[in-house]
């Protein structure tokens, strides 16, 4: 998901063209998501209707190097091999980075009408979702040769492949289920945390039939059950950034999971820093 004056779709259409080209501008002046005090969820009262939810947090195993300049908009883990979206128009790319080192060993920019958005990998196919372009670009993942373009019908924000379908996010509280091949819509499924609904849904990662999302600009990340849309576990990563790192980054965003230990590996918007973290009870 784009910047943080994204709310502006939602106010009127004066103060929207006034704040969109506020940030096309490049943000001057404005103090990062990061910078600002950390969002959390509203608290929850007993666990209201649906599951009980686990109140978890990130145990720091490893860290490793992160470009500063990332926009980070998806994050895929394949074996060893790292891919990440970096979003941004004129600056969005999608590119294999060295986990231990954070060195970009290749990227492949996108074309300046692209904000690059979510990304998944399909076989040997990396789906990247584009902000509002309503288009998708199908990627090699071992040439970065740009096999297809697609339409697709809403905002893109985050993806993630379950192994059957794709599972996208749009900024709402609706997760899409989609044709891996053309990404046309077979289903969806409102997300709700203790029976209300929780938009703002971001980045996706799909996990041993589970789906974890980034809720944007907050320092919060859901794990969701697919087949309900209830929320059934919350991860708190504040203070996740140290306060030394803060000042120039932007909202938590990124995750991918390392199936060979159980730990995932998480990020956001301009951070120097990729963590591996395991989810510990808090």
């Amino acid at each position: 998901m784009p910047l943080w004056t994204r709310p502006a779709r939602a106010v009127t259409a004066l103060v929207g063209a006034t704040l969109l080209a506020s940030a096309a501008c490049g943000r001057s002046g404005t103090p990062t998501a990061a910078e600002r005090p950390a969002a959390t969820l509203p608290p929850l009262v007993g666990n209201g209707p649906g599951p009980t939810i686990a109140r978890l947090r990130p145990e720091v195993v490893a860290t490793h190097p992160h470009d500063r300049a990332a926009f980070t908009e998806g994050l895929v883990l394949d074996g060893s091999r790292l891919f990440e979206s970096v979003g941004l128009k004129g600056k969005s790319d999608v590119r294999e980075v060295d986990l231990a080192t954070g060195e970009v060993r290749r990227r492949q920019a996108t074309d300046d009408r692209y904000f690059g958005e979510g990304l998944a990998l399909v076989g040997d196919r990396l789906v990247q979702l584009t902000w509002q372009e309503h288009t998708a670009l199908v990627w090699g993942r071992d040439d970065f040769a740009l096999r297809a373009s697609l339409p697709y019908d809403v905002e893109g924000w985050g993806l993630c492949y379950d192994g059957t379908r794709l599972v996208a996010s749009d900024g709402t509280a609706t997760l899409s289920f989609r044709d891996p091949d053309t990404l046309a819509r077979t289903g969806t499924v409102q997300v709700t945390r203790a029976g209300r609904p929780l938009p703002k849904l971001n980045e996706l990662e799909c996990v041993d039939g589970t789906v974890y999302a980034n809720v944007w600009q907050t320092d919060v990340i859901v794990q969701i059950d697919p087949r309900s849309g209830a929320v059934i576990a919350e991860i708190d990563c504040t203070g996740l950034l140290p306060a030394d790192q803060r000042p120039g980054a932007d909202v938590l965003n990124g995750i991918a999971h390392k199936p060979d230990t159980g730990t995932f590996l998480v990020t956001g918007k301009l951070w120097p820093t990729l963590f591996e973290v395991r989810f510990v009870p808090r």
